[in-house]
């Protein structure tokens, strides 16, 4: 996201100074690097929990469509800073893989059925298919129907457009390629305090250090607190009242990786499938190919864990230093209301390997254990938000603004990454109205956005002219 903003702003205006504070010495190490999250281009084509039932048996799409929506944008943008010589080789972070939900058991089949009619009757998801023929099916996952009882009722939904994407790589390009055109990126620094110069005045003030004990501080109209998992501690420090209503659960994940060559190449789709009876929606369970530092991998997870760090390499005290009067009852109240997923978070952390396997069996039938290694994960940092003396826990995720818009914070989870332009796009157009409303500033994004003021959804022609570009740029079906 930070990456994002830093590229957006310096496009709109190439004179702006911009300062990026990077805690560690390599770029894009936590939330953002490979083995820390998903990898997948989110566009809602085969994620279920974007689509969930209605209490009146209904489907509701609209986070489907808008999260499509939002990808598309994020592609646009890659795609005009691959035309401008700006991101090199696309293959360093982007990949083709199919996009592929997959289900079990005559209802689940319903489901989906339901789904698929629903989606691809619009033209956003015109060119999924659907699947229940075994033979079909084989070709599409070859591994997840092998050794499958030919009794099991199956069925799957196919978007051959979809992308693995590395985040980590992604991000580092952008800010390398910034920091040559004389963006100043800090790295190995660590912002301890931030504050107002007066308690009227916008204008912030940013201290920093490093391992080596320096101090630098600095003074900025405008801050952008893009921190993961971080995030959270640096907007209590800003000392904004907004800050006061928000707490968070950390919770950590875990990935079952392969390391059989024969398997991984057998693969070559996102297989993503329904989270259990009771569990969140962040744990959907999905069988991917991924491409981590230049060479193609298998990954089946996500398993939760727990660690009150906030960040990977954070400490262990960083959720108990998070509470404070206004957010300690809501985390309470959340706890209570939502003891299904204390429950869950419980069995999780206590399983053993043969119960991790026994889950990636329901994927792949034939599956050898010996194959397979457990790995950490990044650490997610779900939102408590307190809303009219009631703590409600918050799955998507939420920008936070001070209420003179000079300081912005990012929290929360999934979609994320995917959807980064359309949000930071959000935050020009919130906090730098009066220069987005310049011709220069218009023109710029126009260049960059040909489609910036449109709504894709609702102009199938201009919507199949920007992925015709997206794929020739990014190579998503090279010849």
């Amino acid at each position: 996201m930070g990456a994002t903003l830093a590229t957006l702003l310096r496009q709109v205006d190439p004179n702006l100074q911009v300062v990026v504070v990077e805690r560690l010495m390599d770029l894009a190490a936590e939330s953002t690097a490979a083995m820390n999250n998903a990898g997948t281009g989110h566009a809602a084509n085969c994620e279920l929990n974007y689509t969930p039932v209605n209490r009146d048996g209904s489907l509701s799409i609209d986070q489907a469509l808008a999260i499509n929506l939002a990808f598309e944008r994020s592609l646009e943008f890659w795609s005009g800073l691959v035309e401008q010589g700006l991101l090199s080789d696309p293959a360093h972070f982007i990949r083709p893989v199919p996009h592929l939900s997959f289900v079990w058991g005559e209802e689940n089949v319903a489901f989906l059925q339901h789904r698929y009619q629903r989606l691809s009757a619009l033209p956003q998801f015109a060119d999924m298919a659907w699947g229940r023929d075994r033979q079909e099916l084989q070709e599409w996952m070859p591994l997840v129907m092998g050794g499958r009882s030919p009794d099991q009722p199956v069925a799957a939904t196919r978007v051959e457009r979809g992308t693995d994407i590395n985040f980590g790589s992604l991000s580092r390009l952008l800010l390398e390629g910034l920091e040559r055109r004389g963006l100043s990126l800090l790295r190995g620094w660590q912002v301890i305090n931030l504050r107002r110069q007066t308690p009227e005045a916008p204008e912030w003030q940013v201290e920093a250090h490093n391992s080596q004990g320096a101090e630098i501080t600095f003074q900025t109209p405008f801050v952008f607190l893009g921190a993961g998992g971080g995030t959270l501690s640096l907007l209590q420090r800003s000392g904004i009242p907004e800050a006061r209503v928000y707490g968070a659960f950390p919770v950590s994940g875990q990935w079952l990786v392969c390391h059989n060559p024969q398997v991984i190449a057998a693969h070559h789709a996102k297989v993503y499938g329904k989270a259990a009876l009771g569990a969140p929606p962040i744990s959907v369970p999905h069988l991917d190919t991924r491409w981590i530092e230049g060479r193609q991998a298998l990954l089946f997870g996500p398993y939760a864990g727990f660690s009150s760090r906030f960040l990977k390499r954070g400490s262990r005290l960083d959720w108990p230093r998070s509470m404070r009067p206004g957010n300690l009852l809501p985390t309470l109240q959340v706890g209570l209301d939502n003891f299904h997923l204390v429950r869950y978070l419980v069995g999780q952390v206590a399983q053993s390997m043969d119960q991790r396997l026994a889950s990636l069996r329901q994927f792949f039938p034939e599956v050898d254990g010996a194959d397979w290694n457990l790995a950490v994960a990044g650490q997610r940092v779900q939102i408590i938000k307190n809303i009219k003396g009631h703590g409600q826990l918050r799955m998507g995720t939420e920008v936070v603004s001070s209420g003179d818009g000079s300081l912005v914070a990012l929290l929360g989870a999934s979609p994320g990454a995917s959807t980064a332009v359309d949000i930071m796009l959000e935050v020009l157009q919130r906090h730098f109205p009066t220069a987005l409303a310049t011709p220069a500033w218009q023109g710029r994004l126009r260049q960059l956005l040909p489609s910036w003021g449109e709504n894709l959804g609702q102009n199938p022609e201009l919507l199949a002219r920007c992925r015709q570009r997206h794929n020739t740029i990014l190579e998503l079906h090279p010849e």
